[in-house]
């Protein structure tokens, strides 16, 4: 097999190999994110809980100044119900008597929903800080592994990239500008197989002549129908034969 083309296989499955780690990589930091994604989506929820429980401590004290403001008022309209001379004066006070009162007890039933509504969001609050604490247990847990699972992809890919450079090194810049060209838009089906006479590229079947070229294997031969390098897998196609 012509020596060029024995380059361009192992470069092009050493690009494979290196691309092929992408996927890891993204799937390792999709776990990293699922689990700190859950650890923000309790803690928004606890900070929810806690705007809820200040807000329903603003409203509370506001009937707490409201009943006090409805007790003065009291106070003061029994001193002029008594220094009162008619008897529409005194129904108009008795009136107003009577709407302080039942604003006063509006406020006071508030307050005790209130009271409930806080202490229940504060057993949710224990809750949610229970989950939160074991979540980030969990997501401590699952960071470590991905540090490692990267660490050592990178360290795996690092060692393919020294066995790239090590080999592009050696090889004609006209071959491997021919090559990046290819693989600029196959991606890693730049060097392919032919299984059958079928370009395993674009699964065309290829002539007779260009058949002939890559069974020698003398040339860079290139599929006539999309233009990717193609080699012959020897042992595949005598499979095949059996087969």
């Amino acid at each position: 097999m012509n020596k060029h083309l024995e380059d361009l296989i192992k470069l092009s499955k050493i690009d494979q190999t290196i691309d092929a780690f992408e996927p890891r990589i993204e799937e390792a930091r999709a776990r990293l994110d699922a689990v700190e994604e859950a650890q923000s989506a309790i803690e928004k929820e606890i900070q929810a809980l806690t705007d809820e429980i200040r807000e329903s401590e603003l409203k509370k004290a506001k009937n707490e100044l409201h009943i006090q403001e409805l007790s003065d008022k009291l106070e003061a309209n029994k001193k002029k119900v008594a220094e009162a001379k008619t008897e529409k004066e005194i129904k108009a006070l008795q009136l107003e008597e009577e709407i302080a009162k039942e604003q006063l007890d509006f406020a006071n039933e508030e307050i005790e929903r209130l009271d409930n509504l806080i202490e229940t969001r504060k057993k949710e609050i224990e809750t949610k800080e229970a989950e939160l604490a074991a979540q980030k247990e969990k997501s401590a847990a699952i960071k470590e592994e991905v540090e490692r699972e990267l660490a050592e992809i990178e360290k795996e890919r690092q060692q393919l990239f020294e066995q790239k450079q090590a080999l592009i090194a050696n090889m004609s810049q006209k071959i491997l500008a021919f090559y990046d060209k290819i693989r600029r838009w196959a991606k890693n089906t730049a060097v392919v197989p032919v299984r059958k006479q079928a370009c395993m590229g674009c699964f065309m079947k290829i002539n007779d002549k260009t058949y002939a070229e890559v069974i020698k294997g003398e040339e860079i031969t290139t599929c006539p129908h999309c233009g990717r390098i193609l080699y012959l897998e020897v042992q595949k196609e005598e499979e095949s034969a059996e087969a």
